[in-house]
């Protein structure tokens, strides 16, 4: 029992919420009528995680697997107008819904081939088919135009209540990311993952197929960014061509923060949530000290460098080949050798 504790001590999860603890602990003594652990102050943390979760999941998994995907936030700007189209044309809501989770996936498929086949840096490729290509049609789509969200299931997925006032958006996504996790940790498909961000030659030997992987990968990440856009749409009650643009890099910080390596084959789905938590507490905190979004992107910035240095770290001491220690006494060689012939080497 005492070994098990110790190594929690030692994990990266002791340490976010050690740093989690830190957080809410200032900014419960320093916000106004320590209203920050008020019940309609958590409600409103975990309400504005809703999306950032969505993407943080695929995204984390792609990261994990050795690639990173900047499409999501892109993909999303697309599905929100898709699916307002669809709705606006009489495609009733679970139609509209399935063909725009679908046309994600189709997007995510596409930039795998883009990195698999035509061998594009995944960062260029994902960057391409989100900010030019995803918005670029969403933008043709509407010519500029804002959509009208009425239709009252898609409202209600974003922003209905279940009984006992728990939003369903929030329901959705905690799910989800639940579910990813259990996927992870502990199934075989997990397990590939895995294995071949950690070492992709070491998988091909053991019989896996990174190939694949890397499509399904992409694809669920696509569909995971396009259903964010239609949760995203009911929530706000439009879309635009700027709706979750904004959404990926955030997403990625707490998948960094949340012991997600960007040299792969580390990081789980517990430490992408409390990465999320502890980036969306703090801007929520920054929020009621009357600190200015603008400011609050500077110190997601900040946030996100600060991770990424320490992930450098993480990785290139995990790297590092530790010479072995040999402690080798003269005198021992001497008492082996001192009756041996002259002239024979010892």
């Amino acid at each position: 029992m005492r070994a098990v504790f110790s190594q929690f001590i030692k994990s990266k999860t002791f340490t976010l919420i050690v740093l989690l603890v830190v957080v809410v602990v200032f900014f419960q003594v320093t916000s106004p009528g320590s209203s920050f652990l008020s019940p309609a102050n958590i409600k409103n943390i975990l309400d504005s995680m809703v999306i950032y979760i969505l993407f943080a999941i695929g995204s984390g998994m792609l990261i994990i697997s050795g690639y990173i995907d900047l499409s999501p936030g892109f993909i999303g700007v697309f599905a929100g107008i898709m699916v307002g189209s669809l709705l606006g044309n009489g495609i009733p809501w679970y139609i509209s819904a399935v063909l725009t989770i679908a046309a994600g996936a189709l997007f995510g498929l596409f930039n795998a081939f883009l990195v698999d086949v035509l061998r594009i840096q995944a960062f260029i490729a994902t960057l391409a088919t989100g900010s030019f290509i995803a918005k670029g049609i969403a933008m043709i789509i509407t010519d500029g135009k804002v959509l009208n969200i009425t239709d009252p299931t898609i409202v209600w997925i974003g922003t209905g209540k279940l009984p006992g006032g728990i939003p369903v958006a929030i329901v959705i996504s905690l799910v989800l990311i639940i579910v990813f996790g259990i996927i992870l940790a502990k199934t075989k498909f997990g397990r590939t993952i895995y294995l071949c961000g950690g070492n992709v030659t070491a998988a091909k030997f053991a019989g896996l197929n990174p190939r694949k992987l890397t499509y399904i990968l992409f694809a669920i990440n696509g569909a995971l960014g396009a259903l964010a856009g239609v949760i995203y749409s009911g929530r706000m009650l439009i879309a635009n061509f700027t709706s979750t643009s904004n959404y990926t890099f955030p997403a990625i910080t707490a998948a960094i923060l949340g012991g997600i390596s960007f040299g792969g084959g580390s990081g789980g789905m517990l430490g992408c949530f409390l990465g999320l938590l502890i980036i969306n507490s703090f801007n929520n905190g920054l929020t009621l000290l009357g600190v200015t979004p603008y400011w609050q992107s500077v110190f997601s910035g900040v946030l996100l460098l600060l991770a990424l240095t320490f992930d450098y770290i993480s990785i290139r001491n995990r790297m590092r080949i530790k010479p072995a220690k040999v402690h080798y006494d003269p005198r021992m060689w001497y008492k082996r050798n001192r009756n041996r012939e002259d002239g024979e080497i010892g």
